[in-house]
């Protein structure tokens, strides 16, 4: 109640303070006027807090689209846009109607972002016309497919000399290109409206979107190092900040959800499928799709039901169905509001961690050699946590069909820009892998140190199909996709068939298996004598598999800690991309979790 007589009486001493200066409307009121009242900073906030709640209150969406400058307010949302740097009317006219049709399909938090991001790009589209036209670009039926050209050269310009980047150039081009088509089918051309007489040639084709820069989106995720340090360190975050930023920070490591999806989990957000599998219920709202489920492991459920848990006994009497799952910490008496962007937070807590060593590649004195350097720490931000996801997924192996449901995109090629870079992890694997590699006889194939060149690894890819415990090259084989061989997969008897160190694993199985089957056939096994000798492994056979095991073991032997690291590491990568294919059924894999080293 004090607070409320205090407010009054600043409004009251602003008001007769106002009074000496002109007699006007409060609305009306300028800068100008607020200075030469002389009132405080605190005044003129009030001033001008209490001119926008009753512009506010007289404004609804059919007044505000006629502005030039919209407050999002009235349509629901926050902030401003500001059509104002468009010179020509018409085209100014248009892309308020084309914003005023688009509002009601826009969610979220960015609302604002993503509308002014295509008002720039049409702005830019503007400024071309009025730069490169004689009449400034005024006269609409002039416009025409030059005109486009000149756009589209300018853009280019820009993003060459630097003054933008190539993403934006790929966006603007793009964003033109939507607008025109949209205003067109809203009618906007026809007799009477606002763009009558615009020419067909006005327009943007497919093709004169220029290709998106390489790895706009891959390459964004976080090496397995900076996770693992990340993980650890979850208790300096809530430390600095609260328990509910750290929830949100491990649940996007986990599950690779956009952080306004995460902020904005209700308490029931953990459920059950019909198999009793654990899903996560969440709301798209970038892409308007809401209740999206996705599979979690029991680590990520275990987190959420302990949050669950501590929100319950903070707010008992809220109901559970109005809960937020992580509650604002601030004015929020009773646990309906969410958290709000904790970007900054992040950022703070990221930058008081000491430097992520992560192992790089470089050349000593014409050498390759592992150094441990610092990973730049800029590069580590909340939408990075998705990247990952989608990096460590596609790592695994799963499906791109499937990796997009996860990603919840509606296009194949939005979730295969995620992981582009997982094929230079793989051939940068495999030519760590092929430095040991051996033939049938267990000789060394050697090459040199700069690995595979361009048409070796083409021709690994469709020259070559996996084995057990190897890989064969004979041409029916190949072409049969490895069900086809002469032998019966007899593979260390082949000229065909090479191995290298990934197969480690696999050739000491074969082994325990081929002793395993000589064992019982040799014993009171009921058989035919030819059925018999047929199966029994032979002892070449057994000899050969040892001889090969050895040659690898005694070479990875020679090698320094640091190089056997190395390969290590190389060997994990091609085993977790390797697909083999014996005629056997394949069983899918279980999706991984995000931070394989924490305990469930």
């Amino acid at each position: 109640m004090n607070g409320v007589k205090t407010y009054d009486h600043h409004l009251r001493a602003i008001c007769d303070r106002l009074r000496a200066v002109r007699a006007a409307s409060l609305t009306s009121l300028t800068d100008d006027d607020l200075a030469e009242a002389g009132l405080s900073t605190y005044a003129c906030t009030i001033v001008r807090g209490t001119q926008t709640a009753l512009r506010r209150l007289v404004s609804t969406p059919e007044t505000e689209r006629l502005k030039d400058i919209w407050d999002l307010v009235v349509f629901g949302h926050s902030g401003t846009l500001n059509f104002t740097k468009i010179h020509q009317k018409p085209l100014r006219e248009a892309l308020k109607i084309w914003a005023y049709d688009d509002l009601p399909r826009r969610r979220g938090k960015s609302v604002r972002a993503a509308l002014q991001g295509v008002i720039s790009a049409v702005v830019l589209l503007s400024e071309s016309l009025r730069l490169q036209r004689d009449d400034g670009g005024q006269v609409l039926a002039l416009w025409g497919r030059t005109d486009m050209t000149n756009f589209c050269n300018r853009v280019a310009f820009l993003a060459e000399s630097g003054k933008m980047s190539a993403h934006r150039r790929v966006n603007t081009i793009r964003f033109v290109r939507q607008v025109l088509n949209r205003m067109r089918s809203l009618g906007l051309t026809r007799p009477g409206e606002v763009l009558e007489g615009l020419p067909n040639d006005f327009a943007l084709s497919i093709e004169d979107i220029p290709d998106e820069p390489e790895d706009t989106e891959a390459g964004k995720d976080l090496p397995d190092e900076v996770m693992r340090q990340l993980s650890d360190n979850l208790h300096l975050l809530e430390k600095a900040t609260n328990r509910e930023y750290r929830i949100a920070v491990e649940l996007m490591m986990d599950t690779g959800r956009r952080p306004d999806e995460i902020s904005q989990l209700t308490w029931d957000c953990l459920r059950k499928d019909p198999d009793g599998a654990l899903v996560l219920l969440y709301d798209n709202s970038k892409a308007f799709r809401m209740g999206r489920k996705l599979p979690i492991g029991k680590a990520t459920a275990a987190v959420i039901t302990e949050q669950q848990e501590r929100v319950r006994q903070r707010f008992p009497e809220t109901p559970a169905e109005d809960l937020m799952l992580l509650p604002s910490p601030v004015a929020n008496p009773h646990g309906t509001k969410s958290i709000s962007t904790f970007s900054d937070s992040h950022r703070a807590w990221v930058d008081s961690l000491p430097d992520f060593l992560i192992p790089v590649v470089v050349e000593v004195e014409g050498q390759p050699a592992t150094k441990l350097l610092p990973f730049d720490k800029s590069k580590i931000f909340p939408y990075a946590y998705r990247h990952s996801y989608a990096q460590r997924h596609a790592d695994a192996n799963i499906a791109p069909d499937v990796l997009k449901d996860l990603m919840d995109h509606r296009q194949l090629s939005t979730t295969q820009s995620y992981y582009r870079v997982s094929q230079e992890r793989r051939r940068e694997a495999v030519d760590r892998v092929v430095a040991l590699q051996f033939d049938r006889h267990g000789n060394r194939v050697w090459r040199k140190a700069q690995g595979l060149l361009e048409s070796e690894h083409v021709r690994r890819e469709i020259g070559e199909v996996a084995t057990a415990y190897g890989v064969c090259k004979e041409p029916s084989n190949v072409a049969a996709g490895g069900q086809s061989c002469p032998l019966r997969f007899r593979c260390v008897g082949c000229d065909h068939f090479n191995t290298d160190v990934s197969y480690l694993p696999d050739l000491e199985a074969y082994l325990s298996d081929l002793l395993r089957s000589r064992e019982k056939l040799m014993s009171a096994f009921e058989a035919d004598d030819w059925a018999r000798s047929e199966a029994v492994p032979s002892d070449e056979e057994i000899h050969r598999v040892r001889r090969l095991i050895r040659r690898v073991k005694a070479d990875l032997d020679d090698l320094s800690a640091e190089d056997r690291a190395q390969i290590e590491k190389a060997v994990a990568v091609v085993r977790r991309t390797r697909t083999v294919m014996l005629g056997m059924p394949r069983v899918g894999q279980p999706l991984p979790d995000i931070r394989p080293w924490r305990s469930a």
